[in-house]
């Protein structure tokens, strides 16, 4: 018998809904691929969504979020490091065909990790103040996408 998975506590609530982006990009790029659309056009957006959600999330997590636990933690680790890679991949200009498929698998691995393991483990260990502070200094936005070329359709 498999334990029931955690409800996510509310302070964690709304970066699990930028997980949701997160997973949207990657499908957005799968999604492009599979029509043909030309590999610019799909690195446009992939950079201004890097650039408009996925810097500030990181920032997040790192700052207020992986903080909870120690760093020298395995978890908070493996994170960092996930984001240092995925930060290379947006950031690599040599070959973006290759690229952005890394970034598609890679990214949607690493939200399963946080989404699957990391956070249900920050959230048995946080304090409730820890959480409030969370809930303090993020608080939901909507998600405002680009939709100035929605290639993805």
């Amino acid at each position: 018998m498999t334990p029931k998975p955690l409800k996510r506590h509310k302070a964690l609530q709304p970066l699990s809904r930028e997980h949701h982006h997160g997973l949207l990009l990657s499908w957005k790029i799968r999604n492009g691929f599979s029509k043909h659309i030309e590999t610019d056009r799909i690195k446009k957006y992939a950079d201004w969504f890097f650039e408009n959600h996925l810097i500030p999330h990181f920032e997040l997590e790192e700052t207020h979020i992986f903080t909870i636990l120690n760093k020298d933690h395995e978890l908070v680790k493996r994170a960092l490091a996930e984001h240092r890679r995925l930060k290379r991949l947006f950031t690599n200009d040599d070959d973006a065909v290759k690229n952005l498929h890394k970034i598609e698998e890679e990214l949607e691995q690493h939200i399963r990790f946080e989404e699957r393991i990391l956070f249900p483990e920050i959230q048995k260990t946080a304090t409730e103040d820890q959480l409030a502070l969370i809930a303090e200094i993020h608080y939901e936005e909507a998600f405002v996408d680009n939709v100035e070329d929605e290639f993805w359709r």
